[in-house]
């Protein structure tokens, strides 16, 4: 446990019992005597803790009135950037979920979450009017289909559904074993094994028109097999990485980017010029090239050649519509 942490629980054993031995203060905490006196120093001196030792007893005990005549207050939880994303992400999920087979035990999950957020001197409130958690291009899920798919997931079952192509405009029936459920970008894909393909497919939920439990075992695949050919493309479009995007950003946009994540695999430098060039694995170019246009001018394709002229093609035809309108 942390510095802070240690103050609590140092705080919480005194409280509930008159005195507490040095050895049990040691042996709940795991540090060392050095450790604990230091942490006994700093709340007595800058906290005005009225921690004493009771030399009859043989232990430590809090005295009534501090001898500083302060009021003793511990400092407020924090959390760092992940712990409070997640808190915050889970708070706001759970205040916009539908009503559902989860209803009975949200309530009591919320009020869990919120007693975390409003511990110390950062009160709930202050929390969500200070700091908010936005989606962005995040796509609705059929309530229904969402949950035969989660279904279908658990018990291990086939799912026959109703998958809608908006590239191509049509609508398949498809017969599938689910494998997992990803958020990924604001929105849910399932990751299935295809048996009309009979290959990994990956769907996105909300272009599920409908979706049947069926009374067949689900297809097992294992784990290496879906992080091989699932994990290690860039983007959620499935496929085994077969090349290697170079890319090349202006020295202005290379000072955001180098500290991004495209790929867990990636590797990037600063050339002499102070430009950043990214390499990353991919097996399908669509959503590569949809995030490689946001950067506009700031970016330059190096290769692969293929991606280079499709890049340069998707931004000629964009040109040209600007010319005639």
């Amino acid at each position: 446990m942390d510095r802070t942490e240690r103050f609590y629980k140092i705080t919480q054993l005194l409280g509930a019992r008159d005195v507490v031995s040095r050895e049990a203060l040691l042996d709940e905490l795991g540090v060392s005597l050095a450790t604990f006196k230091r942490d006994l120093e700093y709340m007595r001196e800058r906290l005005h803790a009225p921690i004493i030792w009771d030399r009859e007893r043989r232990g430590y005990r809090l005295r009534k009135q501090s001898p500083h005549g302060a009021r003793f207050q511990l400092p407020g939880i924090w959390f760092n950037s992940t712990e409070a994303h997640a808190l915050l992400t889970m708070q706001y999920l759970l205040a916009h979920i539908e009503p559902g087979v989860l209803a009975p035990h949200i309530e009591s999950l919320k009020a869990r979450i919120e007693a975390l957020l409003d511990q110390g001197d950062h009160r709930v409130e202050e929390l969500r009017k200070r700091i908010y958690i936005l989606s962005q291009n995040a796509r609705a899920v059929v309530p229904r289909c969402f949950a035969i798919i989660t279904t279908g997931l658990l018990s291990r079952k086939r799912l026959r559904i109703h998958h809608y192509n908006r590239e191509r405009d049509e609508q398949h029936e498809r017969e599938v074993s689910p494998q997992r459920l990803v958020h990924y970008r604001d929105n849910w894909y399932l990751d299935a094994w295809c048996h009309w393909r009979d290959a990994l497919r990956t769907f996105a939920l909300d272009a599920v028109r409908k979706a049947e439990l069926l009374d067949k075992e689900a297809h097992a695949v294992s784990e290496l097999l879906l992080d091989t050919q699932l994990g290690s493309t860039y983007g959620i479009f499935s496929g085994q990485s077969t090349e290697i995007a170079r890319l090349r950003f202006s020295k202005t946009r290379s000072r955001w980017v180098a500290n991004e994540q495209w790929h867990p695999e990636q590797h990037g430098v600063l050339d002499s010029e102070g430009r950043y060039v990214l390499e990353i694995p991919y097996a399908d170019e669509r959503e590569l090239v949809m995030d490689i246009l946001k950067h506009g001018a700031d970016i330059e394709v190096l290769a692969p050649e293929t991606l280079r002229q499709r890049v340069a093609s998707m931004l000629s035809t964009a040109l040209a519509r600007y010319n005639h309108s």
